[in-house]
């Protein structure tokens, strides 16, 4: 772990203070305080500062290095949830695998179509909790927006990728599901002077909390929780927005046995969506008051 810049310069000063020779041509005491010998302003002082200061940097250079080793590592070793992630986001579309290897058979193919042929652009890993079995949620994006994957073909390329790669014996489970949805009911405190009753600027004609929202969504990391707190937090930042109110919040996810949603159930204080995303079903729900 990289030391400080003061434990640095500390260092380096102590030893030479500690040097005879030096005592000797700057005249002052074995041991003494370096600061209470030369000014921050003297030539040694600074020479020590950049001297600790490239240590430093020099230092926080080599952490990042080997936590970048580190994790590289945990994502590279078979068997691992890393792993499992890692892979999702290597499998390519209309690709064949080199035989007996986990990677794709490029060939001559671009880096552009290399590219494109990466689908999967958002994928989490965990551990069922009742069962012995891999979790993996998936994701697919479109113009900018989260969704799942309904080609037929993709979703049985995606399958057959992991019953090749994945470790012998271990369950996995494939979440390929639409958004969660989230229904969110908000009472908001206006400034008369900046929004109308619709929650409009009245000067730039847009609906800033509803862009708040959205971009709120977007900042929340794939198969992240969702923390209603920060989410009022963030209304909140918005100019002509003086205080705002979470009177619900609810969710809706996949239930595959119905092959729809279910009904929407609370949110008391933070989720987790079932597909690794939520979508804000309408804006409606927001109201205006001065």
């Amino acid at each position: 772990m990289a030391r400080t810049k003061t434990q640095i310069k500390a260092e380096i000063t102590t030893a030479f203070m500690a040097n005879a020779d030096f005592a000797t041509k700057y005249g002052f005491v074995i041991g003494s305080s370096f600061e209470a010998q030369f000014s921050l302003v003297c030539l040694e002082n600074i020479l020590f500062e950049i001297v600790s200061l490239a240590h430093f940097m020099h230092e926080l250079v080599f952490d990042q290095h080997a936590k970048e080793v580190d994790q590289r590592f945990a994502n590279e070793k078979a068997g691992t949830l890393p792993w499992y992630r890692t892979m999702a986001l290597r499998f390519q579309f209309g690709f064949a695998l080199v035989q007996d290897k986990d990677y794709f058979n490029n060939g001559d193919a671009t880096t552009e179509q290399i590219e494109n042929s990466k689908i999967i652009k958002y994928a989490a890993v965990s551990e069922a909790t009742d069962s012995s079995r891999v979790i993996l949620k998936i994701a697919g994006e479109q113009n900018g927006v989260l969704t799942n994957f309904t080609d037929a073909a993709q979703v049985e390329a995606i399958e057959f990728y992991y019953k090749r790669i994945k470790v012998a014996g271990v369950a996995l489970t494939i979440i390929n599901y639409k958004a969660d949805k989230l229904y969110l009911t908000i009472q908001i405190k206006r400034n008369a002077l900046i929004l109308n009753e619709n929650g409009m600027s009245k000067l730039n004609a847009n609906y800033p909390v509803n862009e708040a929202l959205q971009e709120f969504m977007k900042e929340l990391k794939f198969n992240g929780e969702l923390q209603l707190s920060s989410l009022i937090d963030k209304i909140q930042l918005v100019p002509g927005v003086e205080d705002a109110t979470l009177i619900s919040a609810q969710s809706a996810w996949i239930k595959p046995e119905i092959n729809g949603y279910g009904e929407p159930q609370p949110i008391n204080i933070s989720k987790v969506a079932e597909s690794g995303y939520f979508e804000i079903v309408t804006f409606e729900n927001i109201h205006y008051v001065v």
